[in-house]
């Protein structure tokens, strides 16, 4: 489909089914809904993020355990962008991880930022995700007292990529072992791959 042409009613319909998907998944994690969520992915999926690298399968059984440890994030998600390309697609939209924590005793809450991505693709006229990955951008820690502090050691946060640095802290003090590596706008060439890879796969060049 090309950018800004009129759609036709099956490429309506295709991106609505697209959106709806991609939402489904991610309130299914925010409302532990397992099963629902497992649905949204086929068999051969992959996930790539900060600590987690498997099947869509796997991912759902990693998060479940995620949230019996005590990291219960919660989404905040912009519009889905869809780009189609016959039984192919690209869906991409910029979304806040929330995740609240305790600190030496101070309530605070890890907000990171990031642009997910989503391969997703039609079998026997169904939707499914093929892949799930972040661009991620920054990240902060707030206190829910106004006013209160942590004092962070600042040796070890040095030692994470600055793009989801407090992200990789807060996983580490939870028996975590973030990635250094993934796509982040600290290292443009990472994002220009990743665009690449994933435009790419769907037969898209990246828009320019």
């Amino acid at each position: 489909m090309q950018q800004n042409s009129p759609m036709s009613l099956e490429e309506t319909i295709d991106i609505t089914a697209i959106s709806q998907l991609v939402v489904r998944e991610r309130e299914s994690r925010d409302l532990c809904m397992w099963n629902r969520m497992a649905s949204c992915f086929f068999a051969d999926s992959y996930v790539d993020i900060s600590w987690f690298q498997g099947n869509g399968k796997d991912f759902v059984k990693g998060s479940k355990d995620m949230y019996e440890r005590g990291m219960r994030a919660k989404h905040r998600l912009g519009p889905v962008l869809v780009t189609l390309n016959g039984t192919k697609a690209v869906a991409t939209l910029s979304g806040i991880i929330d995740i609240p924590d305790e600190i030496d005793g101070v309530e605070v809450t890890l907000s990171a930022h990031c642009l997910m991505l989503y391969k997703v693709e039609k079998r026997d006229g169904v939707w499914g995700l093929m892949s799930f990955g972040a661009i991620y951008r920054r990240d902060e820690f707030i206190s829910a007292i106004p006013g209160q502090s942590i004092d962070l050691p600042k040796d070890t946060l040095k030692s994470y990529r600055p793009s989801y640095r407090n992200l990789s802290y807060s996983l580490s003090l939870k028996g975590y072992e973030p990635s250094n590596d993934l796509p982040g706008e600290d290292r443009p060439e990472t994002v220009t791959a990743v665009m690449e890879e994933v435009f790419g796969w769907a037969g898209l060049a990246v828009p320019d």
